[in-house]
């Protein structure tokens, strides 16, 4: 079993989700207060948008770089909701072991230093490590549902990571907001990104609601089978 997954966004009309240009066309609290009615207690985002918004400046750096080398998690404490942060090599350091009452947990592969989780361990923060050569995602949603007790996830970006969910066909929901501006700027994420085979077909989706909030857009969609 997994949890429930739903991808929840925040994008302009032309589809780019740059947290501050999407702070400056959204007119309100619009993204949470649609966040808040997906009731998904826990929140998973990429390395990117952990490292902008929760981590420390500076890099972890492991004097001995031995990886772990096997699938393992730790159970730091059980927790009604958690924030899941993707760190595929152990990159990331951290100064709390929550957020927003989210008890904090990071997920890395096999790769990453076993010096990494060590400390992660000494500080208190729950861990998974899983994937052999990059992080198995599929497994690693298992873990969270077999282990931390995780029933609904929100993926909330960014783009990449957004677009490994997509790939390894493991959302259940598409939650999209498209606030009223533009971006236009080259090179700024797109609302799922980063998928290589470009041959790749498109995800076809069934549109299950629509509602106006302010001026921002609340779509929410499933992927057809």
């Amino acid at each position: 079993m997994r949890p429930y997954i739903i991808c929840h966004m925040i994008a302009s009309v032309d589809g780019r989700i740059d947290c501050d240009m999407t702070e400056q066309i959204e007119g309100g609290n619009e993204y949470y207060e649609a966040l808040e009615a997906l009731e998904c207690p826990s929140m998973l985002m990429g390395r990117v948008t952990m490292q902008m918004h929760y981590a420390l400046a500076e890099p972890f750096v492991a004097l001995n770089p031995e990886p772990i080398g096997r699938e393992a998690f730790h159970v730091a404490r059980n927790s009604e909701a958690y924030c899941v942060g993707i760190d595929t090599r152990g990159k990331l350091q951290w100064g709390d072991t929550e957020f927003d009452g989210q008890a904090l947990l990071i997920i890395t592969d096999e790769q990453c230093p076993k010096a990494y989780h060590d400390r992660l361990t000494e500080q208190g923060i729950s861990w998974i490590a899983v994937g052999k050569e990059g992080i198995n995602f599929a497994r690693a949603m298992e873990l969270l549902t077999e282990k931390f007790s995780v029933e609904r996830l929100a993926v909330t970006g960014g783009g990449h990571i957004n677009g490994a969910f997509l790939e390894a066909s493991l959302l259940d929901e598409i939650s999209f907001m498209v606030a009223p501006g533009i971006d236009g700027r080259s090179g700024m994420a797109a609302v799922f990104d980063g998928i290589e085979d470009k041959s790749r077909r498109a995800t076809q989706l069934h549109l299950e609601s629509v509602k106006q909030i302010g001026e921002t857009v609340w779509m929410r969609y499933r992927p057809k089978n």
